[in-house]
C-alpha cells in the first residue's frame, strides 16, 4: 500500500511532537506539510532534515493554515491531523468541517500514540486555558519536592521559534543559557522564574531526547505544560489548573477538557480575584466531568516592590502576550496591581503601537487597553520597546513573569508585578505530594 498522504495542523508545539513520536520513522504515512497558526513568524520555514528523519531527506515545509484547503486538494491529502490547543470545541469542529468538505479525513491523536514513558516518576502540570498559573504551580511543586530531598528537573512545553535543529534539546540553569539559546520574550517568561529559584528546566523540539537528558539529572521530572495542551509524557500524577475568570472553559475548550478528564487533582486558581459564584460554577463543572479528582482552591497573590510608586500615576500595563491573545483574557496581574494600588489612569497603548504590535491589536481586537508583551523575534522586541517608549505614561507596570529590563531599554520608571501560588484551605497539593513521594 502507498503511504497515507498526511497534513499536520499545528502551532510549533504538539504538531512537531506528534510527528517525532508517531510519523517520523513510520513508512505507512507521508507527511506532506505542517500548517501553522496562533504564533507569528513560524510559517514559511522547514522542519529540518536533522529532525525529520531518513524518510524526509529534504525536510518538511511549514505553511500558513490559510493554505489548508488548497493543500488538501492540490497535494491529494488523505488525512489531516489536528495538533494544537487552546481552541473552543466550536472552533475545532469548524476546522474539521473544512477538512472533511475538502475531501480528507480529520484526526486527533490520543495519549497512547502521543505520549512517552519515562524511567523516572513524572508529575504533569497542565491547564484548562492559557494563563491560568501552570508555571507558578510547577515552581511550587519543585520547591516542595526539593525540600523533601529530591533532585528535580522541569521540562517545558515547546516554544521553538528559532533554528529548530539547534533547539532540539535545550537546558537552562543560569541566565547565560537564555542568551546562548537566543530566547524570545515568551521563552524567557517561562524559563527565567525557574532559574531565579535555582532550578533546572529543559525545553526544545525533540521531547524524547529531552526526557532522556533530564532523566540523567533528576529523581522526579515535572512537565510544565504550555497553552492548555496535554502532557507529552505519561504522568504518574496529573495536576490540572482551572480558571474562574473563564468559567465554563473547563468543559468547552480543547485540550483543556481532556486535561480535566485525566486529572488526579484540579486546582481552581485565582480565587482571590474571581467572583465566588464563578468559582462555584467551575467546581460544579469539574465534579460532573471528573468526580474522582481531588479539587483544591488556590489564590494567586501579587507582589510589587513599591506599591506607592503606582498611586496617582498614569500607567501603561504590559502583560503576558499569549494569555491576552489566543488565551482570551482581558487583563492579568499587571492590570490588577494598577487598580489595587491606586493608579490614576491605565492608558490605552493602541495609539502608540507600531508595526507588529499594531498588527497584534488588529488580529486580537479584544485585547484592548493592555499591551501584550509580544516578543517572538528581534523585530517584535524592538517594536514592543518602541511602543512602550512612545507612550505618554508616567510609569510602566510589568505583569509578565520576567524582568523586561533585561531585554528592553525602557525610558520610564517601572514596577514589576510578581505572583505565586497560595493554596487556600484543604485539601492541598502539598498534602498530595507528601503522601505520594515522602521518602
Amino acid at each position: 500500500m502507498e503511504p497515507i498522504r498526511t497534513l499536520i495542523m499545528g502551532a510549533a508545539g504538539r504538531d512537531f511532537h506528534n510527528f517525532n513520536v508517531f510519523y517520523r520513522n513510520n513508512p505507512n504515512y507521508k507527511v506532506i506539510a505542517f500548517t501553522a497558526t496562533q504564533i507569528p513568524n513560524i510559517d514559511g520555514r522547514k522542519y529540518p532534515v536533522e529532525l525529520a528523519g531518513k524518510l524526509y531527506p529534504d525536510g518538511i515545509p511549514i505553511l500558513p493554515e490559510e493554505d489548508l484547503v488548497r493543500l488538501i486538494k492540490n497535494e491529494n491529502i488523505e488525512q489531516v491531523l489536528f495538533a494544537y490547543s487552546d481552541v473552543s470545541h466550536q472552533t475545532i469542529m469548524e476546522k474539521a468541517s473544512t477538512v472533511l468538505a475538502a475531501g480528507a479525513d480529520f484526526k486527533l491523536m490520543g495519549e497512547n500514540h502521543g505520549s512517552i514513558k519515562s524511567t523516572k516518576p513524572i508529575i504533569s502540570i497542565c491547564a484548562v486555558r492559557t494563563g491560568v498559573g501552570k508555571s507558578q504551580t510547577t515552581r511550587y511543586v519543585v520547591r516542595l519536592l526539593s525540600e523533601m530531598g529530591y533532585k528535580v528537573a522541569s521540562i517545558r512545553h515547546p516554544m521553538p521559534y528559532g533554528d529548530l535543529a539547534k533547539q532540539a534539546v535545550q537546558r537552562f540553569a543560569d541566565y547565560s543559557d537564555l542568551d546562548k539559546h537566543k530566547c524570545t520574550i515568551e521563552e524567557r517568561e517561562e524559563y527565567e522564574p525557574h532559574i531565579d529559584n535555582g532550578a533546572i528546566i529543559f525545553a526544545g523540539v525533540d521531547y524524547e531526547a529531552i526526557l532522556r537528558e533530564a532523566e540523567k539529572e533528576a529523581d522526579i521530572i515535572l512537565w510544565d505544560g504550555g497553552n492548555n495542551d496535554t502532557s507529552f509524557y505519561k504522568a504518574d500524577l496529573s495536576i490540572v489548573l482551572a480558571d474562574p475568570h473563564r468559567s465554563g472553559d473547563e468543559a468547552n475548550y480543547f485540550t483543556g477538557a481532556v486535561n480535566v478528564r485525566l486529572a488526579d487533582a484540579i486546582i481552581i486558581n485565582k480565587t482571590d480575584t474571581a467572583n465566588y459564584d464563578a468559582v462555584l460554577a467551575v467546581r460544579e463543572n469539574l465534579v460532573k466531568i471528573n468526580p474522582s479528582a481531588m479539587i483544591v482552591e488556590a489564590a494567586s497573590p501579587i507582589f510589587v516592590a513599591d506599591p506607592e510608586a503606582i498611586r496617582g500615576k498614569r500607567v501603561l500595563v504590559v502583560e503576558d502576550g499569549p494569555t491576552l491573545t489566543h488565551g482570551g483574557m482581558k487583563y492579568g496581574a499587571g492590570w490588577i496591581a494598577a487598580r489595587r494600588f491606586g493608579a490614576k489612569e491605565i492608558i490605552d497603548p493602541r495609539p502608540f503601537a507600531v508595526k507588529s504590535i499594531a498588527d497584534t491589536y488588529k488580529k486580537y481586537p479584544a485585547t484592548g487597553r493592555i499591551l501584550p508583551a509580544m516578543g517572538y523575534g528581534d523585530d517584535m522586541v524592538r517594536d514592543l520597546e518602541e511602543t512602550i517608549n512612545a507612550s505618554d505614561a508616567e510609569l510602566v507596570v510589568i505583569g509578565t513573569p520576567i524582568d523586561l529590563s533585561r531585554v528592553l531599554k525602557i525610558n520610564k520608571p517601572t514596577q514589576r508585578v510578581r505572583y505565586e501560588l497560595q493554596e487556600v484551605g484543604s485539601p492541598t497539593i502539598a498534602d498530595l505530594i507528601r503522601d505520594k513521594f515522602e521518602k
